[in-house]
C-alpha cells in the first residue's frame, strides 16, 4: 500500500511552488496574458484533434506507456461502496489503465468507457480482456465517442429522460407504480421501455478534460451533467498548474493562457482550482471536494526529483 499512498501525500505546497515560479524569471512568459494570432482565432476542428490523438496512442499501443491507474479506488472509494450495478462513465479512456483497477476492485460495477479512437479501443478491448476480471465481459461496454465535439450518444440517456431524471425521488416513485421499467440495476427507465439506459451514476474525467480545447471545455461538462443521474458523481483529476510538464513548454507551444500544443499536435491545458470551480459550477453542479495534489516524484534514471501537481476534484448533479 505505501506505493500508493505516495499519490495522496502532500510532498509540497502548492503556494510555496506558485511563489518560486512566479518569482523566477525564465518561467514569466507562462505567466504572461495570451493574445490570440488570426490562424488561431479559427474555429477549432473536431478532426484535427482527435486525429492527433490517434496517432499519439497509435505510438504508444503497447500499453506499457500507461500504468494501471490503481490509486483511483483509494482516491475515489465511492466506486468501491456504491450500490450494486451502479453505472460509470469512463470518458477518454485510452488504453484502459482507468478501468481496470474499477472493475477490479468492485465486481457488481458497469463500466461504459469511450474514446475518440476506434483503434485505441480495439487495444483497450483486448487489455481488459486479458486482465482476469470477474465477469468482465458483461460490465465493460467500450464505444467510439468524441463527446468534446459530438456529445454523447442518445442510448445512454435520451433527451425525454434527461427530463424525467430530473424529478424528485417521489414523483419517481410514483412512475414506477404505475409501470415504469426496471433495468437489473435496481433503477428506472421511462415508459419507452429501453430507449436508452437512463444515465449513469458516475462519470470519470481522469486526465481526459485537459486534452480538450478551453473553448470546448464547457459544453463537454455539459455534456457529463446531462447523462449523469440526480445526486450522480463526477469524479476528476487532471494536470495542475505549474507541475512540471507545464514549465518544460517552450513559449512557441503556447496556444492559449495556460494552454500548450505539443509538435504532434496534441494538447493539454493546466488548471488552477479556481478555473475547475468555475466551469464545473457554470454547468451546474455541486462542488464537494477541490483540492490540488503536490507529488515529488524521482526520476531514477536520471536521479532527478520532479515536482507533480495534479487537481483532484468530486463534483456532485444536484438531486
Amino acid at each position: 500500500m505505501s506505493a500508493e499512498a505516495e499519490y495522496f501525500s502532500k510532498d509540497f505546497e502548492w503556494e510555496t511552488l506558485r511563489q518560486e515560479i512566479e518569482n523566477n524569471p525564465s518561467y514569466q512568459y507562462h505567466l504572461l496574458p495570451f493574445t490570440d494570432t488570426p490562424s488561431q482565432q479559427l474555429e477549432i476542428q473536431a478532426s484535427e484533434d482527435s486525429e492527433a490523438w490517434k496517432r499519439f496512442h497509435h505510438r504508444h499501443s503497447s500499453g506499457k506507456f500507461f500504468k494501471e491507474r490503481r490509486y483511483l479506488l483509494k482516491e475515489f472509494p465511492e466506486l468501491v461502496s456504491c450500490k450494486e450495478f451502479s453505472k460509470v462513465l469512463e470518458v477518454g479512456c485510452g488504453n484502459g489503465s482507468s478501468v481496470i483497477p474499477i472493475l477490479r476492485g468492485n465486481k457488481d460495477i458497469i463500466v461504459y468507457a469511450c474514446d475518440c479512437s476506434s483503434e485505441t479501443l480495439e487495444r483497450a478491448k483486448e487489455i481488459v480482456h486479458s486482465s482476469s476480471i470477474f465477469a468482465v465481459q458483461n460490465r465493460f461496454h467500450p464505444f467510439f465517442c468524441d463527446f468534446a465535439f459530438t456529445g454523447f450518444p442518445k442510448w445512454l440517456v435520451c433527451d425525454s429522460c434527461i427530463e424525467s431524471l430530473s424529478l424528485k425521488q417521489q414523483e419517481c416513485s410514483t412512475d414506477v407504480k404505475e409501470g415504469g421499467v426496471a433495468d437489473k440495476s435496481g433503477s428506472y427507465l421511462s415508459r419507452e421501455c429501453g430507449c436508452c439506459i437512463g444515465g449513469v451514476d458516475f462519470v470519470s474525467l481522469i486526465f481526459t478534460l485537459s486534452a480538450v480545447p478551453l473553448k470546448k471545455m464547457s459544453p463537454a461538462i455539459m455534456e457529463c451533467f446531462s447523462v449523469l443521474k440526480p445526486g450522480g458523481l463526477l469524479l476528476f483529476r487532471d494536470y495542475g498548474l505549474y507541475d512540471m510538464t507545464m514549465l518544460r513548454f517552450e513559449q512557441e507551444k503556447r496556444v492559449g493562457f495556460r494552454e500548450y500544443m505539443r509538435s504532434d499536435g496534441t494538447r493539454s491545458y493546466f488548471f488552477c482550482l479556481d478555473t475547475v470551480r468555475d466551469l464545473f459550477a457554470g454547468v451546474g453542479f455541486i462542488e464537494l471536494e477541490l483540492e490540488y495534489c503536490c507529488v515529488k516524484s524521482l526520476n531514477r534514471r536520471k536521479g532527478k526529483s520532479m515536482q507533480r501537481v495534479w487537481v483532484h476534484g468530486k463534483f456532485q448533479k444536484p438531486a
